[in-house]
Order: structure tokens, then C-alpha cells, then sequence
């Protein structure tokens, strides 16, 4: 039914390992962000330093870029290092490690905007009298904020996840067999062009509606007895 010439079976391979990709990166993304969140909150100026550098340069960068500098970059830079230093070795990073860090590092930094805003929509006098009744920092943290963070950044991580597994057809171009790079291959072995890329375009679709469909349901968990204005 799905056969496309004897290639179907590979778009469906690709799908799989881009939903893994997808993820895999938005785990990091997610801690990654709360981290940075943390930073760009925090009062000492190393750690609102150091958060405010991870976005600039990462949201300032293209992401193919980024890309192709960890997968081809990084491993050269440590050989040409270790070269002199007299030593000879041979650095070779798997494509799925290499794109999941890769993707997960680049929204990681657009979730650390969004565990930021949340954090400061939680209402600062639920804070105060959860520490004027003697909680600690992190009670309070666990029990009054971070539920309250998760209800407003839902919106948001869900933007970044929909945005996120659409990023991952870039890493096709470090040979990772995720969708877009097996519709390349069928395409080329076929020459069907719009045949592979409209299924794999139907294929992106298919996770963003799911997506969405998950995010409601999410959303709506999340504000349960939340009283509507």
C-alpha cells in the first residue's frame, strides 16, 4: 500500500529516527533551558553572564552552521590539538549523538526565554508567603514554583518543539538516515523529487498535529481548577 518503488520502508525508517532525534534533543533542550532560566535569573553577574552569552551566540548563529561546525568542526580542532601535542588519534562523533547535542543545544537557548518568562509570571506574593511560613528555597522552588512554570511554559515548549523536529531534516546533512536524508536517497534512486519530499512533507505535518493535539490535552491538564477570569 505504502511501497513508493520499494522505498516507503525507508521514509518510515527516517520518520522513526527523526521522532527519536526530536526527542532526544528536546530533553536537553528542557534542562538546558531551566539551567540557563536559572542563570539569567540568578544574582550573581557569572551566571547572568554566562546564560546571556549561551543565547546570544546560540540564537545568533545559523543552525546548519552550528551543525556542520560540531559534526566536522569540533573533531578536526581536537585532532590538529592533539597532532601538536604529538599525538596521533582520530576523533569520529556518531551523526545521532552530533545532531541530538547539536539540536538540543540550539533550543535549549530559546527554552531558557521561555522557563524566564514563565518563572517571573509565577505571582511574586505566593513566593513571599510560602517563605514567610518558614519553606526553604528549594521547597518553595518545588512546591510553588516550578508547577506554576510548567502551567505558562507549555505554550511556549510546545512552539519550540514544533519548530524543533522541523530543524531536524538539517542534520540529513551529516549523513544521519533521518526522513529528509532517506527521501533524498529515494529521490535520487527513483528521480520521483516531489513524490519523496511531498510524502516526508506529509510526514512533518502528521508529528505537528499530533503535537498539537498532545499540547492541548497538556495544557488542559496543567490548568486544571485554575479559575478562568
Amino acid at each position: 500500500m505504502f511501497d513508493l518503488r520499494g522505498y516507503g520502508w525507508m521514509l518510515w525508517q527516517g520518520l522513526e529516527l527523526t521522532i527519536l532525534v526530536g526527542l532526544g534533543a528536546m530533553a536537553l533542550a528542557l534542562v538546558l533551558g531551566l539551567l540557563g532560566a536559572w542563570g539569567k535569573l540568578a544574582q550573581g553577574r557569572a551566571g547572568r553572564w554566562a546564560a546571556g552569552t549561551y543565547t546570544t551566540v546560540i540564537r545568533g548563529v545559523p543552525e546548519l552552521l552550528l551543525i556542520l561546525l560540531v559534526y566536522y568542526g569540533v573533531p578536526t580542532l581536537i585532532q590538529d590539538i592533539a597532532e601538536g601535542a604529538g599525538h596521533d588519534i582520530i576523533i569520529d562523533i556518531n551523526p545521532f549523538v552530533a545532531g541530538v547535542i547539536t539540536i538540543g543545544f540550539i533550543y535549549g537557548a530559546f527554552a531558557t526565554e521561555v522557563f524566564r518568562g514563565a518563572f517571573l509570571a509565577v505571582p511574586r506574593g505566593q513566593i513571599e508567603a510560602a517563605r514567610a511560613i518558614g519553606m526553604s528555597r528549594a521547597l518553595t522552588f518545588r512546591r510553588i514554583v516550578l508547577p506554576q512554570m510548567w502551567r505558562f511554559a507549555l505554550p511556549g515548549l510546545g512552539n519550540v518543539w514544533m519548530v524543533l523536529i522541523k530543524a531536524t531534516a538539517l542534520i540529513s546533512v551529516i549523513q544521519l538516515p533521518e526522513l529528509m536524508r532517506n527521501a533524498q536517497i529515494a529521490m535520487g534512486a527513483t528521480k520521483l523529487p516531489f513524490t519523496f519530499f511531498f510524502v516526508a512533507s506529509l510526514f512533518y505535518l502528521g508529528i505537528t498535529v499530533v503535537s498539537m493535539v498532545v499540547q492541548r490535552r497538556a495544557e488542559v491538564w496543567a490548568n486544571r481548577g485554575v479559575r478562568r477570569a
